[in-house]
């Protein structure tokens, strides 16, 4: 097949803050020293134009961020000192926060708020509205932005050096044969290409298998943010207050917390996390976030008011220890695909913004001596490690740990963590990390039988007014994908879905998908039950690709345009 090839200087994979920080701040660094050495304040030669191309999977830069945001402004201060002046979309500052533990039927203030969840001086923010706003600052500065078009493939050299990315085609049916609108992927060739996926990215994923980026480290450890927009009759929860909870409906063992923000316009942002490293086999993060909203205090919160969005997102936990090697020839990630996350804080947006800003300046360096080999980008680590970011990831490296023992040890460990400054011993021991899927029970050690497999949420009912079933919330995310292409959820063998994973974890994919996305039917032919996967449902949270806990579930990127729009969210 002849594939279109253009020539780029840099592409950033993904339409994040990351990414879009890191090329605007390309971007300027090159217009200072072209003017600096024009002007003769600056020896050497000028770049000339650099091409610089953001590719982004979405429709639109923004349509797949989703994030119920706390942002810390430190960053994007850097990158616009007076973002405020300048039209950043900002919610409101955050005036007031609140710390609940929640019992089945009580909410217990806490008389301190943790220092971690303190947001003095930050603001809450819609991601959505946030990454639009940098991707008409990096427009306005020349750079190139290519919405509906997927990243699907590493480009490789004979030395596995990284030249750039394929983007994915267009207009395959699901038998996989094209159709009259076929349109082949894009080779996109680049000096360096920077990867800026979000969690568990695809390409990510391929590259640092391919070139082993995570020896040494510690395996990644994910969270859901399951989360729902409301519209409240009157002002009974102002913009700028923030809660968290503690506590219900998590048990103590499972990693979760919930949080509400208020927004502009009567509208509530509530959501809640649960560690993607659970121990029951029949937890369910969406279930959860409904449980959470049937508690006393919110369900009064929620008392005529109207559900208006949802969306599903996870977020990379493992911390400072899990991290992998960040640069490799022609190739640098940044953000929450090299798991840049403050866990204990739950905020990533600023260190995103950082780590592309950072990238920048080794893109920068590099190109001034043209020479991007992995020795070359390593400068990006050094810039990385003598920043702010080190010390204040440093800080919380065993954060997530510490919940490994439930929620009573994790909660003595962070405290200690506060103290020593992310010392951690004992019980905390990083040695015993071990990837999320890794950590779920079967089914015959929580003793569920095929008569009771649904017993964690038998009084779990769907009333459509402050509870709604997984269909409901879907389309409230706006997903459209073309149901007329390939799905883009492979599972490599079926028959471990029928025979094997019914027996010992009951098809926990019905469950942990935040999206009814995969689904055990009956076949009429055979008369066994087969695994049906609705792809057209899927709001792109990669939780999948993370829990199987045979790991046989590969996420790869749809056609372009297609998944959730979270527009305002």
């Amino acid at each position: 097949m002849e594939r279109e090839v253009l020539e780029m200087d840099v592409v950033f994979v993904g339409a994040g803050p990351a990414n879009l920080s890191g090329a605007l701040h390309l971007a300027r660094l090159v217009k200072e020293h072209n003017g600096a050495v024009e002007r003769g304040e600056k020896e050497g030669a000028p770049l000339g134009e650099i091409e610089i191309g953001v590719i982004e999977k979405g429709s639109y830069v923004g349509a797949h961020n989703l994030s119920g945001a706390v942002m810390d402004p430190r960053a994007l201060r850097e990158l616009f000192p007076d973002f405020e002046a300048e039209g950043a979309p900002l919610e409101s500052p955050v005036k007031e926060d609140f710390f609940l533990y929640l019992t089945e039927k009580r909410a217990i203030r806490s008389p301190i708020t943790p220092p971690p969840l303190k947001n003095h001086g930050y603001y809450i923010v819609s991601l959505n509205r946030l990454t639009a706003w940098l991707g008409e600052k990096c427009e306005e500065a020349g750079i190139n932005i290519f919405p509906e078009f997927p990243g699907a493939e590493m480009l490789y050299d004979l030395e596995d050096r990284v030249i750039g990315v394929r983007t994915g085609d267009k207009g395959i049916d699901k038998e996989g044969k094209r159709k009259g609108n076929f349109e082949p992927g894009v080779d996109l060739h680049a000096k360096v290409t920077v990867l800026g996926e979000g969690p568990r990215g695809s390409l990510t994923k391929m590259l640092t298998e391919r070139l082993n980026l995570n020896e040494g480290r510690e395996p990644q450890v994910y969270s859901i943010g399951v989360k729902e927009l409301w519209e409240l009759p009157d002002d009974r929860y102002p913009a700028g207050r923030v809660t968290h909870t503690l506590g219900f409906p998590s048990d103590a063992k499972t990693y979760g917390g919930g949080w509400i923000y208020g927004m502009q316009n009567r509208i509530l942002n509530i959501g809640y996390v649960t560690g993607l490293d659970y121990r029951d086999p029949l937890l369910d993060p969406h279930a959860e976030f409904q449980k959470f909203k049937q508690h006393p205090f919110l369900a009064k919160l929620l008392e005529g008011g109207k559900m208006i969005r949802y969306g599903a997102k996870t977020i990379a936990a493992g911390g400072w220890h899990a991290m992998p090697q960040i640069y490799a020839d022609g190739v640098l990630l940044v953000g929450d695909c090299a798991g840049f996350l403050n866990s204990q804080r739950l905020k990533g947006i600023h260190t995103a913004i950082k780590s592309g800003m950072l990238a920048a300046e080794a893109i920068f360096t590099a190109l001034i001596k043209n020479d991007f080999s992995a020795q070359q980008l390593s400068r990006y680590e050094r810039l990385v490690n003598r920043s702010w970011l080190t010390p204040e990831l440093r800080k919380v490296r065993n954060f997530h740990a510490g919940f490994r023992h439930g929620r009573w040890l994790g909660m003595a460990n962070a405290g200690l963590q506060f103290i020593t400054g992310g010392r951690s011993w004992g019980l905390f021991d990083r040695s015993r990390a071990e990837a999320g899927h890794e950590a779920m029970g079967k089914l015959s050690e929580y003793g569920y039988r095929g008569d009771n497999i649904e017993q964690r949420y038998n009084g779990l009912r769907f009333d459509g007014k402050i509870t709604f079933n997984k269909l409901t919330d879907v389309y409230h995310a706006a997903v459209g994908h073309d149901e007329d292409q390939p799905a883009h959820l492979h599972v490599l063998d079926t028959n471990i879905c029928a025979e094997r994973c019914a027996e010992e974890y009951g098809n926990p994919c019905q469950r942990f998908c935040p999206a009814a996305v995969y689904e055990m039917v009956e076949d009429g032919a055979s008369g066994k039950r087969r695994l049906q996967i609705n792809f057209s449902n899927c709001v792109h949270c990669k939780t999948c690709d993370i829990m199987d806990p045979y790991q046989i579930i590969n996420w790869v990127t749809p056609e372009g345009g297609g998944g959730p729009d979270y527009k305002g969210m």
